[in-house]
């Protein structure tokens, strides 16, 4: 049986943890957010396999070596892995800073974990995509988890600095819906992006052109219907926002979440109409991730928790 936050004991950490927990759970939040972009470097240079082994980068060696006759793929790799150890770190302060909270109810504790645990699986499959020399659904899914673990670490930062009372929407039923609905599409348009890239040049191996057995041009004109329908279920939820009156931060982060889909939505057309240029891809995958991060951040502004 779980004590009460309000009757847990005074611990000796509660001043570090007053001080550093914002810092630890936003930070977590920016480095599962950068993961995503070494990682896209990994993919887009055709690095994935510039170390040849894991966890060590060679046999005997868990840092290139280098030489004259050394590419760049093994520091690109080697760097993507640095990224990791340092997010492995965060994610260790963010579980001990959290999840030892007993003030915070344990459906707010709980969330702590999800990052330790989350980079230590995708610890695991990034070596797995190694070993299976990059299968596409290995490398698929080692995206769509790192988007997974910006969701759940942007509710973290949504969680951390709101009260524990009772959730009271802000919003109407219809308006809850209908972003149930934009939640649903945020998944199948990431979903659609990830099988996009596997179909296309930038697959993840550079002597591979097209893994997935799908047409590149199909796969992409049904990836922009579905960030179509994903603007048109988000302006109907901002007009009924202002039609309702709702004002605040629920409409502030409406407006930026907009900003942020158009934008992406910008360099996913120029990106396919310039031969998908590297650092267009990176970005457009940068900005797959700010988008999974502005939809958390969306859904906890429709609602509000007293202490």
């Amino acid at each position: 049986m779980s004590s009460s936050p309000a009757l847990a004991t005074p611990s000796t950490l509660d001043p570090v943890r007053d001080r550093w927990t914002w810092t630890a759970v936003v930070a977590n939040l920016v480095g599962q957010i950068l993961i995503i972009v070494t990682g896209g470097a990994v993919r887009l240079t055709g690095s994935g396999l510039g170390c040849s082994t894991w966890p060590q980068c060679e046999p005997g060696r868990f840092t290139p070596e280098f030489h004259e006759a050394t590419s760049i793929h093994p520091f690109i790799e080697f760097g993507n892995r640095t990224v990791s150890i340092v997010l492995v770190a965060i994610a260790a302060a963010v579980a001990v800073l959290v999840v030892l909270d007993r003030r915070r109810p344990w459906s707010y504790r709980r969330l702590g974990l999800v990052p330790v645990v989350g980079v230590v699986i995708q610890a695991v499959i990034g070596g797995i995509t190694v070993l299976v020399d990059l299968h596409p659904a290995i490398v698929g899914s080692h995206l769509l988890i790192s988007m997974a673990l910006v969701a759940f670490s942007a509710w973290l930062v949504v969680r951390t600095r709101e009260g524990d009372g009772p959730a009271v929407p802000l919003v109407d039923r219809t308006t809850r819906v209908l972003v149930r609905v934009l939640c649903a599409l945020t998944a199948l348009v990431l979903v659609l992006g990830v099988v996009v890239t596997g179909a296309g040049p930038h697959s993840g191996d550079e002597e591979v052109g097209y893994r997935f057995q799908v047409d590149p041009w199909t796969m992409s004109k049904l990836h922009a219907a579905s960030v179509w329908a994903f603007v048109a279920v988000l302006v109907v939820v901002l007009v009924l926002l202002r039609r309702r009156g709702v004002t605040g931060r629920p409409w502030t982060t409406g407006l930026m979440l907009l900003a942020v889909t158009l934008a992406q939505g910008a360099v996913g057309y120029v990106q396919l109409n310039t031969g998908l240029p590297i650092a267009l891809v990176n970005l457009h995958m940068l900005g797959a991730a700010l988008l999974a991060a502005a939809v958390t951040f969306f859904v906890g502004s429709l609602r509000t928790r007293d202490s």
